[in-house]
């Protein structure tokens, strides 16, 4: 898996200071899944996209039907290599915010976390997927932070793409709608 060098402690919350999670991924990721920031419940789980609610990972399963996915309860590792079989990353755009509840818009005083590694580290990424309008808002700074690491050739070929958020708090979208968004990135990138 991805080894970033990360500026914070381990993951925890220091009254509502909240850590991030470190990156999901290898040097055989296509596309980097950015949310905006954990839950509350996948920050006490240390798993990404740990609500029960989420639709993540059950839109993921529903796109390979065929490579069942591991139970969530104890088994977060196995989840998170059959992501990275899949060729899928993930991470979030804030490393540290503070926030009351999990809402985006409760989101204050955020610290954007540190993409100068990840084209070293991901030499196969091609696409940027963010994971709702909240990780979207940042798009051009994630592609200027990798600007500045690989040079403007290297981000030029990343496609940096706003998908539906999979977040319960989503309700405009239906499952079948975001499936159908989140189906046409992977298709697009060879990963169906």
């Amino acid at each position: 898996m991805l080894e970033i060098p990360a500026p914070w402690p381990e993951p925890a919350a220091t009254g509502t200071r909240w850590q991030g999670l470190p990156p999901v991924a290898s040097d055989a990721t296509v596309v980097l899944v950015l949310g905006s920031f954990p839950s509350v419940a996948s920050l006490r789980a240390q798993q990404y996209y740990g609500h029960p609610q989420n639709q993540f990972w059950r839109i993921l399963q529903a796109l390979w039907p065929q490579h069942p996915l591991p139970p969530a309860a104890g088994h977060y590792a196995q989840r998170c290599a059959w992501l990275l079989e899949r060729r899928l990353g993930v991470w979030d755009v804030y490393a540290s915010c503070e926030r009351q509840g999990s809402l985006d818009s409760a989101i204050r005083q955020a610290q954007v976390n540190d993409f100068h590694h990840l084209l070293q580290a991901c030499p196969s990424l091609a696409a940027i997927a963010h994971n709702g309008a909240q990780s979207y808002k940042h798009a051009p700074a994630v592609l200027r932070s990798l600007q500045e690491a690989g040079g403007t050739a290297s981000v030029r070929q990343l496609e940096s793409v706003k998908l539906p958020s999979t977040s319960p708090a989503n309700a405009a979208w239906s499952f079948e709608r975001k499936l159908a968004a989140w189906g046409a990135l992977m298709a697009a990138h060879g990963l169906l």
